[in-house]
């Protein structure tokens, strides 16, 4: 690999996002990923769903971004042909211990720009899914879904017709920083050298900072949290909205959802894992944890019908017991390093954000 304006190390839907915003301002674009295709990680193993912005602190980078970036992705949708629809979602409280977090969800939400957003009582929501059990839920008709693979193909083929090339079998394992710009080094493909350089490498991230010779930029700790999906078999969608519950430590607690062909899918839940082994294999042995959960807001779940669909881990600046932090998205501002971007952090609403994302790292960079 030769020369180039930027750099973006991660193939991943945010990746591709921050490099499709770079090539937008006319610089030439690699994106070095390990895999041997684009968006194949944290991506491939994502609810699919577009969230409106309710769950994140005011002011916060995952409030504006994600609110942000629905009205880009869909926009972006629309133009390049790919499938997304809104059914809209309910967080249900099951009891009446849950209303308080409803009624901060719904502050959050209003502050936060989802101007659609309403409480409605158990009468409202037995009359929209007669089937969940609840007594009050939030109403997000601007919540929907997407066809994240598409999406990923979509921001590939825009930034190759913009000049733009992506490296695949390309692991980045070390790099300098100095003064002249950016250096990586990859296993696989020789070195590349930018001007600028964008992190987005995702549960790699971290790695990828240490391993610059020159950067002493703070890196924030590393927690994965990793997500099982079981899908439901012999049945239909039980539902016309996505059903979620209120949210628990580290996620958004045992949702359902469904793709775009109506399968049906509830998760994911939060697995805190330790090590570098990454294990996608779904833990059969939650299965008895799942119907519980599900069984609060849904009692008629027929048993027998859960089977194991998927699992996603998720990177995370905060770890058990803690607030879930907010993206960390550091530039030269926070670090000292010119034309130097690092991202830390970015799980949901990131699919959602990506082309905000994109559009803030053009910002930090200053272009």
């Amino acid at each position: 690999m030769e020369r180039t304006d930027c750099l973006v190390v991660g193939g991943g839907i945010v990746g591709l996002a921050v490099a499709h915003a770079l090539a937008s301002t006319g610089r030439e674009v690699i994106v070095v990923e390990a895999a041997d295709s684009v968006g194949t990680q944290t991506t491939s193993r994502s609810s699919e769903v577009i969230h409106a912005g309710i769950y994140y602190p005011e002011g916060s980078l995952k409030a504006r971004l994600c609110v942000r970036g629905r009205e880009l992705l869909t926009r972006y949708c629309d133009e390049h042909g790919v499938s997304w629809r809104r059914p809209g979602k309910l967080i249900v409280a099951t009891d009446d211990a849950q209303t308080d977090r409803l009624d901060v969800l719904l502050r959050h939400g209003l502050t936060n720009g989802v101007a659609d957003l309403r409480r409605i009582d158990g009468a409202e929501l037995h009359e929209l899914e007669p089937d969940v059990h609840g007594v009050a839920a939030l109403l997000s008709p601007s919540t929907g879904i997407v066809d994240v693979d598409g999406m990923v193909r979509a921001l590939r083929r825009d930034l190759e017709s913009a000049g733009g090339a992506v490296a695949l079998r390309s692991r980045v394992i070390g790099g300098r920083v100095d003064s002249g710009g950016v250096t990586v080094d990859t296993a696989e493909a020789g070195s590349a050298s930018a001007k600028m350089l964008v992190n987005c490498a995702g549960l790699g991230a971290w790695d990828v900072a240490r391993s610059l010779d020159g950067f002493d930029g703070p890196i924030p700790p590393r927690h994965l949290a990793k997500g099982n999906y079981f899908g439901l078999s012999g049945a239909r969608a039980p539902f016309e909205h996505l059903v979620y519950p209120v949210p628990v430590d580290g996620g958004l607690g045992v949702h359902f959802i469904m793709d775009l062909a109506g399968a049906a899918r509830f998760g994911p839940d939060v697995e805190w894992v330790d090590g570098e082994q990454l294990d996608y294999s779904v833990d059969e042995t939650r299965l008895a944890g799942f119907e519980e959960s599900i069984r609060r807001y849904w009692p008629g779940l027929p048993s027998g019908t859960l089977t194991p669909a998927y699992a996603g881990i998720r990177p995370k600046t905060s770890g058990p017991g803690e607030a879930t932090a907010d993206f960390t998205i550091h530039g030269p501002a926070t670090h000292g390093h010119a034309g130097l971007v690092t991202l830390f952090g970015i799980e949901s609403p990131g699919i959602t954000s990506c082309l905000a994302i994109g559009e803030y790292v053009v910002g930090v960079l200053g272009l």
